[in-house]
């Protein structure tokens, strides 16, 4: 949406932005000097990136002095100050929580002083052109807008009671957001604690507890539980090395490939999934097709910490085919779920150990006997389940958060497109 290309409702105008507001920038004092840093005035870099697009910024990753503002171009803007970067996440923008100096990778309007424009209308109108901006950035390596184009910019706008009113409804869909997300962060925390305890057996479901346990089987795991097993995945699970590629060979049935990209993209696996179209020998079909219940694991990647990147198999697969960077880890269902093997791949423990074993110059990856030798420790079969089954309703817990957020976030565009173009009215 061209921000200047909408028709005006009865009341609207359309003015310069620096007609409206005051128009500003920032600086970047002398690095080399230690008086001009830690000042006390916030400073909002391109470092800070990840705290803009939630209305208001609150803290910086930097500070400067008042005198390194003395000695360079920048400025001490007033809380409440809208700004947009306009260089690396072009786009992004926040309002000043406090008074705060910025960077020359931002642009910043103080709306205060003409008494034409709130703030909070201004953000949620930059909010809404984020894809314009990001359209109309140059540049090869990092993508920029250059000042002429702000100087031009123009925005549509009811009177400021009429702002302040389309602003605080907009905001009431960011409150009920932040307030989901604060709920998610909180779930996803706990689910990530209580992970690490029941995978390791510190902390058992109620139905299983017991006091006795026995010495570590890895030096830095802890005691676990006595009537825990402990094996080598050799000693538990059949290892399946994947050799089929992409490759299409005349002659051969044709199938479907699970590749790396599924993997690192989806902790579970089903059969709806969009994969690759291949071939394969009846040999390979029967070998490395996948099943419920197996878990799949990243054998090779071009970096180390992307190996061993675990997903579980989930639903009936008709010549789905594990691919070639992909290794199957196939439990023996009378001692070990695939289901609870999948969880405890994910815990730091494993990351770290198999990291620490792959190798490559360009490419790395695991051989067959660095998995193998891997130590898994497991309780009963039935508590097993149960730990599993818990953990995932946790995990759908998350997931149903995450899609409610998802339907706020729609139901926010939409109306702010409806509201800040005039289509939709509000009374004052």
């Amino acid at each position: 949406m061209r921000p200047d290309k909408i028709d005006l409702p009865k009341g609207w105008e359309l003015s310069l932005l620096d007609k409206v507001c005051n128009r500003g920038s920032g600086h970047t004092p002398n690095k080399k000097t230690p008086s001009y840093w830690n000042g006390g005035i916030k400073w909002i870099s391109l470092s800070d990136s990840n705290k803009l697009d939630n209305v208001y910024i609150h803290n910086t990753d930097k500070e400067i002095s008042q005198l390194g503002i003395n000695n360079s171009s920048a400025v001490l803007h007033k809380k409440g100050t809208v700004l947009l970067s306009r260089d690396a996440g072009v786009g992004k923008s926040a309002i000043m929580a406090e008074n705060m100096a910025v960077s020359q990778h931002f642009i910043a309007w103080e709306c205060s002083e003409k008494g034409i424009l709130d703030n909070m209308y201004l953000y949620y109108w930059l909010q809404m052109l984020k894809q314009e901006f990001e359209r109309i950035a140059v540049g090869s390596t990092i993508k920029t807008i250059g000042l002429p184009y702000f100087k031009k910019l123009r925005l549509p706008h009811p009177s400021l009671p009429e702002q302040i009113k389309i602003s605080s409804i907009i905001n009431t869909w960011d409150k009920a957001i932040e307030k989901i997300e604060r709920l998610l962060d909180f779930k996803k925390k706990r689910k990530k604690e209580l992970m690490q305890k029941l995978l390791t057996g510190k902390v058992r479901l109620e139905q299983f507890s017991t006091k006795k346990y026995s010495k570590e089987p890895i030096r830095g795991t802890g005691k676990i539980p006595s009537d825990w097993k402990v094996l080598h995945l050799h000693g538990c699970t059949e290892i399946l090395m994947s050799n089929v590629d992409k490759k299409t060979v005349a002659g051969e049935r044709p199938v479907r490939l699970c590749n790396y990209m599924d993997i690192y993209n989806n902790d579970i696996v089903t059969p709806e999934m969009d994969f690759m179209k291949a071939t394969a020998k009846d040999a390979a079909i029967k070998k490395f097709h996948l099943i419920d219940d197996d878990v799949i694991i990243t054998k090779d990647s071009e970096k180390p910490d992307d190996i061993a990147i675990p997903a579980y198999i989930k639903g009936t697969f008709k010549n789905v085919l594990c691919g070639y960077h992909l290794a199957i880890l196939r439990t023996q269902k009378n001692v070990l779920l695939g289901s609870y093997l999948h969880l405890v791949l994910h815990l730091k423990s494993y990351q770290h150990y198999f990291f620490s074993l792959a190798n490559g110059a360009t490419r790395f990856g695991l051989g067959l006997e660095s998995i193998k030798k891997a130590v898994i420790f497991f309780p009963s079969l039935q508590e097993q389940e149960k730990i599993s089954e818990f953990l995932f309703s946790m995990q759908r817990e998350i997931e149903l958060l995450e899609e409610e957020i998802d339907v706020l976030k729609k139901q926010k565009k939409g109306l702010m497109q409806q509201l800040l173009s005039g289509k939709k009215r509000v009374k004052i």
